[in-house]
C-alpha cells in the first residue's frame, strides 16, 4: 500500500493539473470504489474549481469552492494518470515492480473515475483492485471524519518530536514496530519506512514500545523525518502497483537498508551481520539482529 512519500509525490503531481482549475466534468464509471461513491459524486464536482491540494497521512486532500472537500485514499492499487491535450496523445502508466493493467486515458476497464478539466487536461483514477475510495466532505466537519479524527500527528510537520513520541508509546506494550504501524501514533507511516526508521535508529523491531528512552527516541524521531524526507525528494518506492501520476517509477527503493534485502550484509560499517525478515501482525519485518537492539 502506498505510504506518506508515495502520496505525497501523487499529490505534487497532481498539484500543477488541479489547483486552481475547474473540473469541466466529472465522471463516474461505477457507483462505488471499495465504498459507495457519495450521492450525486460526478455531478456535485461537475464545474467546480479545485482550490489546494493538500495530504493528511495517506490521504490526499481536495479542497473545492464551495467547502467541500474532495478526500481521496489510492488503496493498494490505485493511482492517478493526467493525459494532457498539448501532448497529443494518451499518457502512459509506466512499468510497474508487478504488473498493472495498461488501461487508456479514461477507455480501460480499470478507469473508474474521470476528470475534465477546463484546459483540456483529463486526469483518469484506476483501480484494478478498487481498494481505494473516495468522498465528499463539507470542509467545517473534516477534522471529525472518522478516516482522520483519530490520526496522530505529522510526522514531517512541526507537531511531531521526540518529546510527543515519547508521550505516544509511554503506556504501549506493543513492539515498537507495531506501535509506529498504528497510524493514532505517528500519522502516514507503514511497513516500508518503518523498517528503515528502526534500523537507522538502531532498535530493534521487537523492542517494547514503552522501554524506548529519551536517546533512542531522539534517534527514532530523527530517522523518521530523514527517511521520509529522502524518499520524497527521490520520488516515493515502487513497489507493487505505484507510480508516479506521469508513469515514471519512484527511486527509494534502490536506497533500502534493511526492506526486502534479506540476507544481505548489514551497510552499517563495522557491523558483520546480514539482513534478517520475521512476520509481525501479518506483515514482513527486515531487520540486522546484530545492531539493532
Amino acid at each position: 500500500m502506498p505510504e506518506l512519500p508515495e502520496v505525497e509525490t501523487v499529490r505534487r503531481g497532481l498539484a500543477p493539473a488541479l489547483e486552481g482549475r475547474r473540473i469541466a466534468h466529472a465522471e463516474a464509471r461505477r457507483p462505488n470504489l471499495r465504498y459507495m461513491l457519495p450521492e450525486r459524486f460526478a455531478e456535485r464536482l461537475t464545474g467546480r474549481r479545485v482550490e489546494r491540494l493538500d495530504r493528511r497521512a495517506k490521504y490526499i486532500l481536495a479542497y473545492l469552492e464551495g467547502e467541500e472537500v474532495l478526500l481521496i485514499h489510492l488503496g493498494m492499487s490505485g493511482r492517478f494518470t493526467i493525459h494532457a491535450k498539448a501532448a497529443g496523445k494518451a499518457g502512459k502508466p509506466g512499468n510497474f515492480h508487478h504488473g498493472a493493467p495498461e488501461d487508456g486515458a479514461g477507455t480501460g476497464a480499470h478507469d473508474h473515475i474521470v476528470f475534465d478539466m477546463e484546459d483540456g487536461t483529463r486526469i483518469v483514477y484506476s483501480d484494478h483492485r478498487r481498494f481505494g475510495f473516495m468522498d465528499l466532505i463539507p470542509a467545517a466537519s473534516l477534522d471529525a471524519n472518522p478516516h482522520l479524527a483519530s490520526l496522530g500527528p505529522e510526522p514531517l510537520g512541526n507537531g511531531f518530536s521526540a518529546a510527543i513520541l515519547g508521550e505516544r508509546l509511554k503506556d504501549r506494550r506493543t513492539p515498537i514496530k507495531a506501535a509506529l504501524l498504528d497510524q493514532r501514533t505517528v500519522a502516514g507511516l507503514g511497513n516500508i519506512y518503518v523498517c528503515e526508521a528502526l534500523f537507522r535508529s538502531g532498535i530493534s523491531p521487537n523492542r517494547e514500545a514503552r522501554s524506548i528512552g529519551p536517546e533512542r527516541r531522539d534517534r527514532l524521531a530523527r530517522a523518521i523525518r530523514d527517511v521520509l524526507t529522502e524518499a520524497i525528494a527521490a520520488g516515493g518506492s515502487t513497489l507493487r502497483d505505484y507510480a508516479h501520476t506521469d508513469g515514471e517509477l519512484g527511486y527509494f527503493q534502490h536506497s533500502f537498508s534493511v526492506y526486502d534485502r534479506l540476507g544481505a550484509p548489514c551497510s552499517k560499517p563495522g557491523c558483520g551481520g546480514t539482513v534478517k525478515r520475521m512476520v509481525q501482525s501479518g506483515r514482513s519485518t527486515f531487520y540486522c539482529s546484530s545492531c539493532q537492539r
